[in-house]
């Protein structure tokens, strides 16, 4: 028996019975929450196909394969139900009305996004294998986005009137995330090395390094306004493009919170290298430089690899409070919808904020495990 695979059946089961989409006649009004066996006439075959892979989850000699498969085939179903519901709740030629997924729907989203995490985790894959698991992750979302079977889903109706807002906005929340980390590394590489190489001033850059990082984002978006507002007013500021809303006091909020883990990776990386390996180096005729450039940088890679990990998720979930300050990004989308009560609009910059994060992640692990494995 797995114990992990009870835990996932208890939730997927108990989303089985909880509302699978809310029918609401506008964007607005909550609505009438339906299960997945009464949503459409394919459901409870569907229900008890989700249900047998949850409760076959359960027993302990499952392969690691298979179980992984079982899973993916699972959040298909979940996803296909959602859809397939949507296409036939919705009253024809009604432009108001709205399927949205309820809370039934995300715990079977859980429960079999759990197990296929559960089932890599034993799967064990090489780092190879990991990539094209990826790649076919991506190629079976593009297949079902694409298939047009969810495009009766609020958040994809949402979408659809957006589309040129959305597509705009997803390249300030990326030029936002990849600015701010592109700035982080410019300035805390060098840093990072100054304060290796001068043990002083560790503790001053340090210390006030870990002051900006404790300043809750909100504050710290604030404190930015009045400040570039008033460097703005400097004669050539406006050529800079410095302002005190929109994305530029986003970008220097965001390039602050990314120092710390570049600055600290970076020193802790540079400090990981044995001292054998540097006193070799020495031994072998190597000025400081060289061996700076030639063996300690090489060696600390990993460590600055996840330094860029740890910067880029963090800055891609961040980027949404920029949409507070004029700043653009999926916040935008998050914030509309809250002042509209509008859940759909939300989800529209909440879901692509966390799967690009979730992206992200993912593939700095992959690259931290192969610059591991060609150092090993």
């Amino acid at each position: 028996m797995s114990r992990p695979g009870v835990l996932f059946a208890l939730l997927g089961i108990a989303g089985l019975f909880l509302p699978l989409v809310h029918l609401r006649p506008n964007r607005i009004v909550p609505g009438e929450g339906i299960t997945l066996t009464a949503g459409f006439a394919t459901g409870p075959l569907i229900a008890v196909g989700l249900a047998a892979i949850l409760i076959a989850g359960c027993l302990g000699r499952w392969s690691p394969g298979l179980r992984t498969a079982a899973a993916l085939l699972g959040l298909v179903g979940v996803i296909s139900s959602l859809g397939l519901a949507a296409g036939h709740l919705l009253p024809k030629g009604n432009g108001l009305a709205r399927v949205a997924p309820a809370s039934g729907f995300w715990l079977l989203l859980a429960a079999f996004a759990f197990m296929l995490a559960d089932g890599l985790t034993r799967l064990r894959p090489s780092v190879a294998a990991s990539w094209l698991i990826l790649a076919g992750v991506l190629v079976l979302a593009a297949a079902l986005l694409g298939s047009g079977m969810l495009d009766q889903v609020s958040v994809m109706r949402e979408y659809a009137t957006r589309r040129g807002p959305f597509l705009a906005e997803t390249q300030t929340h990326l030029a936002l995330a990849f600015g701010s980390l592109g700035l982080a590394l410019a300035v805390g590489l060098p840093l990072g090395v100054a304060i290796y190489l001068t043990a002083r001033a560790r503790g001053p850059v340090l210390t006030v390094l870990n002051i900006v990082q404790t300043i809750p984002s909100l504050a710290l978006f604030g404190i930015m306004i009045p400040l570039l507002g008033w460097i703005a007013t400097l004669p050539g500021a406006d050529r800079l493009g410095v302002s005190g809303i929109g994305s530029f006091p986003a970008l220097i909020a965001l390039f602050l919170y990314a120092l710390l883990p570049v600055v600290s990776n970076t020193l802790s990386g540079l400090q990981g290298v044995p001292l054998p390996v540097r006193e070799a180096a020495l031994g072998l005729g190597m000025t400081r430089g060289q061996l700076l450039a030639q063996v300690l940088i090489p060696l600390a890679l990993p460590s600055l690899l996840a330094a860029v990990r740890i910067v880029l998720v963090q800055n891609i979930g961040l980027a949404v409070i920029a949409g507070l300050i004029g700043g653009g990004g999926f916040g935008t989308f998050v914030f509309q919808g809250l002042n509209q009560t509008a859940m759909d609009l939300v989800l529209l910059g909440a879901l692509p904020t966390i799967a690009l994060a979730l992206l992200a992640g993912i593939v700095m692990d992959l690259l931290l495990g192969m610059s591991r494995g060609a150092q090993a």
